[in-house]
């Protein structure tokens, strides 16, 4: 079976599958993140992280500017 990208709204403390998939891609790696495995995001942004690296790397990119 192949897998399919999902569509997510992120919340707060949850997130809200717009459209049906496994998976979603991180915003600074792009590597896949399964859905049961999807722990860090940013609500304002509305994307993904792969890990608490990959968020920690976008939030300093994001103060620099």
């Amino acid at each position: 079976m192949t897998k399919k990208l999902a569509k997510l709204k992120y919340l707060p403390n949850n997130f809200q599958v717009i459209e049906n998939g496994d998976f979603v891609q991180c915003a600074v790696s792009g590597k896949k993140i399964n859905l049961e495995d999807l722990t860090y995001w940013n609500v304002d942004l509305q994307e993904a992280y792969y890990s608490y690296k990959e968020a920690s790397e976008k939030r300093e990119k994001s103060n620099k500017t």
